[in-house]
């Protein structure tokens, strides 16, 4: 079922503004010193001690993808070390609860035993806002069982060129599909208020034109962190869109992104953040940097702060430079380069979200409700992931109806690099920041779902290369790509590897029937396989509940899945959509059924 529309979901959110007559009387009583520790976020991992929370008195921290407790990646050490940090902001002079925020992307996906959902390129395939918002609530309470408040989600970015490695953390390539769904990703987060004990605190990314960059602009000679080179009226199209919906939505913060537009860095760029964000689109929560970034803007640290801070960031993610931030923005304000009234308007905007959280309701505990431990990861949250990632498969081809499959075929041949491999299934931004092949959380994977879902008569058998088939009338193919995140992500080169083709080819000469389940994190070039394939899937990377893969093999469910994104051909001399030289194999909208 559809959700609510936004207007009618926003309504029930007590506007952010609402809360300033009791910020105006905390401002007045806060020190300098407050104020700069409220806009200061470092990364918890780069702490000396959780008594640095008090002596700078910080507003907020972050786990990045790889700032994990020293006790471990498991429920208890999570909510142990986030407790410890806001056991301590609470004892400091005005005692303000800390914002805690992490990268929630697909659920809670740093810590082991989450439930993973498909990534949003396979959400996207759901066009289902009712699905996204279900998921986006069973996320909002994992987090709040480890103690967290915040996450940065929903990325509501638009890629137009899928070499992108961040192509997967898009829900579409149509401004429309991300528009509607990163809002229902804002209401599921955020619930129908803040105060809710449940709700976190979402955070919409990268704030704009992420996804639009041109390639070789970007400083590491591919895409990611590059320039966007757009008129204003394209950038108004297709980017921006996803922030005029979430806004309305009630969305608390924004990520500016790491990206150029035109040769203007946007975490430096008083139009976009302040004009067309703040002011012409009315947003009231506050602006969050990435990643160190603000070090990417020219000049010094001085000039690098004041362009920021002055253009409208609101909270700087310093991940190790805390002190040095800290200190260099006091300079700043005592020697005028920043007025006193942008600090003040930045600290009343994080205020509000904080405020809108309960988090200074002197009747309610900031630490983690441990009661929620008992529902983290449990069967209930992971039969939604479940039914995500049957909802999100798109059937491309199937010959001869070669899908659905009988669960009372006698001998079934399950094959491929991926086929019994959690981390491939699950992609990156799952326990370690790029990810990682094998088993890093729990789950099940797609061999597992197979033999889970076919009769006891039947025969399973498995290898990764697809040798012994054997007498196998039936041989279902897991391959595509390994996990990787931003950075690492991007890539000239679309092909299948050498070893997926093999693996098909091979199973095509024992004469079964060859149904490919590809892996990935956008459209792969499947032109060498498609021959030999009698049924090909997209599968993308559908997290921790291999059985929704089973589901829609087997029959169970129909697919129901569309393409978010066009699939080009191999022959494509550019992959940049919309550019001549861009080859379809598949129409934008593709989905076969039973």
């Amino acid at each position: 079922m559809p959700s609510p529309d936004v207007a009618q979901s926003a309504a029930a959110q007590r506007p952010l503004t609402s809360f300033d007559p009791q910020i105006r009387r905390l401002l007045a009583g806060m020190t300098l010193d407050e104020k700069i520790g409220q806009m200061a976020q470092p990364d918890q991992e780069f702490l000396k001690s959780p008594e640095e929370v008090k002596s700078y008195f910080l507003g907020s921290l972050l786990s990045g993808g790889d700032s994990d407790p020293r006790a471990g990646n498991g429920l208890t050490a999570w909510t142990d070390m986030i407790d410890g940090y806001q056991k301590a902001a609470v004892t400091t002079r005005l005692r303000i609860p800390i914002l805690y925020g992490i990268d929630a992307v697909h659920g809670h996906n740093n810590v082991i035993g989450a439930t993973i959902f498909p990534h949003n390129i396979g959400m996207g395939a759901t066009r289902d806002p009712g699905l996204v918002e279900r998921a986006a609530r069973i996320t909002s309470e994992e987090v709040r069982a480890t103690g967290a408040n915040w996450v940065f989600a929903p990325c509501v970015t638009v890629p137009q060129d899928i070499r992108w490695g961040r192509t997967y953390e898009g829900f579409s390539e149509s401004p429309d599909v991300v528009k509607a769904l990163g809002a229902a990703a804002v209401r599921g987060l955020q619930r129908d208020s803040l105060d809710d004990p449940l709700a976190v605190l979402a955070c919409v990314k990268h704030f704009v034109g992420d996804g639009g960059t041109a390639w070789g602009s970007s400083g590491k000679g591919m895409l990611d962190q590059g320039d966007t080179r757009v008129d204003e009226a394209t950038l108004r199209r297709i980017h921006l869109p996803g922030y005029v919906t979430t806004v309305k939505a009630g969305a608390g913060t924004i990520m500016p992104s790491y990206s150029s537009w035109n040769g203007e860095k946007v975490s430096g760029s008083e139009k976009l953040m302040t004009g067309i964000l703040k002011n012409e689109i009315g947003f009231q929560g506050f602006l969050i940097s990435d990643y160190a970034a603000i070090d990417q803007l020219p000049g010094n640290y001085k000039q690098q702060i004041t362009r920021s801070i002055n253009a409208g960031m609101d909270m700087v993610m310093i991940p190790k430079k805390y002190v040095e931030f800290i200190t260099t923005l006091k300079q700043c304000v005592q020697e005028g380069q920043l007025p006193m009234v942008r600090i003040d308007d930045a600290v009343t905007r994080i205020l509000r979200t904080k405020f809108a959280l309960g988090l200074m309701n002197a009747k309610r505990s900031p630490l983690a409700d441990r009661g929620l431990h008992n529902a983290f990861g449990s069967e209930g949250h992971r039969a939604v992931a479940r039914e995500c990632v049957r909802a999100s498969l798109v059937l491309l081809k199937n010959d001869n109806q070669a899908l659905p499959l009988a669960n009372s075929a006698a001998h079934i041949h399950v094959a491929g690099k991926s086929a019994d491999d959690l981390g491939n299934q699950c992609g990156g931004w799952t326990i370690r920041w790029q990810g990682a092949s094998g088993r890093p959380t729990d789950g099940t994977t797609i061999l597992e779902a197979v033999q889970r879902a076919v009769s006891p008569k039947t025969r399973v058998t498995t290898s990764v290369d697809g040798s012994g088939v054997g007498d196998a009338k039936i041989a279902i193919a897991v391959i595509g790509e390994k996990p990787y995140a931003e950075g690492m992500g991007d890539t000239a080169d679309l092909h299948l590897a050498p070893e997926d083709v093999a693996t098909v080819t091979r199973l095509k000469n024992s004469g079964a029937k060859v149904i490919a389940v590809i892996l990935s994190g956008r459209p792969v070039f499947i032109e060498d396989i498609l021959p030999h394939a009698d049924a090909v899937v997209a599968a993308w990377l559908p997290g921790s509940e291999g059985d929704g893969v089973a589901d829609v093999l087997f029959g169970t469910y129909k697919p129901t899945g569309k393409l978010s994104f066009t699939w080009p051909k191999a022959s494509s001399t550019t992959l940049h959509r919309g550019d001549a030289g861009y080859e379809t194999l598949f129409d934008f909208g593709t989905g076969l059924s039973y």
